[in-house]
Parts: C-alpha cells; structure tokens; sequence
C-alpha cells in the first residue's frame, strides 16, 4: 500500500451526521451590524430560529425576556440571550 492510498481515507470513522434544529445564536449575530437596538434586531432577525438547551426557539421570543434595548456590539447581545436561553448542550432531532 503506499502513502497516497493512505492518505485518501479519514483516519477516524465521522459516522452519521445527526441534525439539530435552528441556527447557532453566533450565526444570527454575524449577519447582522453593530451597535443595533433590540427592536432592529427583532426586525431584522426575529423570525429566525435557534438552538437553546431547551431545543429551537424563535428569537423574536427570546427577545420579550431580554431587558436591554440597545447592544453596542454582537458580544454584549449574544451575552443576554444566553442569560435569557441559558447555556449547555442542545438537544438533536433523534432526542
């Protein structure tokens, strides 16, 4: 066997891909410009779906428990909506 044949297989098995529903918050966040104020991102952004512990939610929802109206930067608005979301693994479509 030589080292080109080696080489074009994965060293480890990646198995099947396992779906989660919803987008990644730092997703959402990157598509969108700073400093934006809630009601904008809500616009903007609100319908979108995503992942939480508790499995997908509409930001729009997520946005009613946030306090703040106004994020100088993705940073600070990613940082409410964990407080409000909460952190830890998300759950899979299989679960």
């Amino acid at each position: 066997m030589s080292d080109e044949d080696e080489d074009s297989e994965p060293a480890v098995s990646l198995g099947e891909r396992t779906p989660v529903e919803g987008a990644p918050l730092a997703r959402v966040s990157s598509r969108l410009t700073w400093p934006k104020e809630k009601s904008e991102i809500d616009r903007l952004e609100g319908e979108s779906v995503i992942r939480t512990p508790d499995g997908p939610r509409e930001l729009s929802a997520v946005l009613e428990a946030v306090d703040e109206t106004y994020f100088q930067r993705h940073q600070e608005f990613e940082s409410e909506v964990r407080e409000v979301i909460g952190t830890g693994p998300v759950p899979t479509a299989d679960e």
